[in-house]
């Protein structure tokens, strides 16, 4: 009796939280006939005119369409690979820091920008590389000319892929100190008897204990290559920055709710889930093949 009441408690406390899923998350799916519509605002979506792929077919003749898609790719996979390499280089110094207080200080300070939103960050970006500010003066001291950064096409995907890594590699690194705090202490102490210095040690020993920790990060973020962060790239770009900075959820954002092409904004978020499904299903292959790591 206790087992099926403790069950019946457990089911009730996931009631909550699966009747919001359901209402929010599985009845809003029913919209997506709207892909294959010519959606019109007032009309019920039952009776709506059915123009079956004419939508999609649509989103591949439009060179913008083309463009949203390749800034993406390469904007995601620009974040990505950054995204890795910046949390492990970080990690791996604060790990052969010595000093206790030091570390934790240095930790507790670039975990902060985590919890900012791209609301605040972007607005100290903004300020920062606007033609008065701090980044522009200091290049002036050396001669340097203004620069239009946040209108620049040059410029702008790199200020979206640093600005990103500079707010999450802090709280990104710490799977990789979790993972460094697993090796072995043995293994350092066999090293130093065979005379190998703090390099070797890093070339031999911490970086094979963290590599199949790095391995499952870098396949598990094939999933996420059509996600190049719409709520910080919403809050950075402008019109003239479009053929660089314009992505798939900004793009979408401005047919469905500034142009009120609904039909045509549903069919390309529509075709960005069912590719990103394949690749979360792809990644997650690799992942159980390469790290033997699986969720079910």
């Amino acid at each position: 009796m206790k087992s099926k009441s403790a069950l019946f408690s457990y089911h009730a406390m996931l009631l909550p939280g699966s009747v919001l899923l359901f209402i929010f998350h599985i009845i809003p799916m029913f919209g997506i006939v709207m892909a294959f519509q010519h959606f019109i605002p007032g009309k019920s979506i039952w009776k709506q005119r059915w123009v079956g792929f004419e939508n999609f077919a649509f989103m591949l003749q439009m060179p913008d369409g083309r463009q949203v898609f390749l800034n993406t790719i390469i904007i995601a996979a620009m974040k990505i690979v950054a995204g890795l390499v910046v949390p492990v280089a970080f990690a791996l110094l604060l790990h052969e820091a010595r000093i206790r207080w030091f570390k934790r200080s240095i930790q507790t300070i670039v975990y902060l920008p985590h919890f900012m939103s791209w609301v605040i960050l972007a607005g100290i970006i903004t300020n920062m590389l606007s033609l008065d500010g701090v980044v522009n003066q200091f290049l002036g001291l050396f001669g340097v000319k203004p620069i239009l950064f946040m209108a620049s096409n040059t410029w702008f995907r790199h200020i979206v892929v640093w600005s990103d890594v500079w707010k999450e590699f802090g709280f990104s690194a710490i799977i990789y100190l979790a993972a460094l705090t697993g090796i072995n202490p043995s293994l350092y102490e066999a090293a130093e008897m065979d005379g190998a210095s703090r390099l070797q040690k890093l070339i031999h020993v911490t970086l094979p204990g963290i590599l199949p920790t790095i391995v499952l990060l870098s396949t598990l973020s094939i999933g996420n290559i059509l996600n190049a962060g719409f709520d910080q790239i919403f809050n950075l770009y402008n019109p003239l920055v479009y053929s660089t900075g314009d992505i798939i959820d900004t793009y979408v954002y401005r047919l469905g709710l500034i142009q009120m092409q609904y039909g045509l904004a549903t069919a390309v978020g529509l075709l960005k889930s069912v590719v990103a499904l394949i690749l979360i299903v792809v990644s997650y292959r690799l992942a159980y093949k390469l790290a033997n790591y699986r969720i079910f």
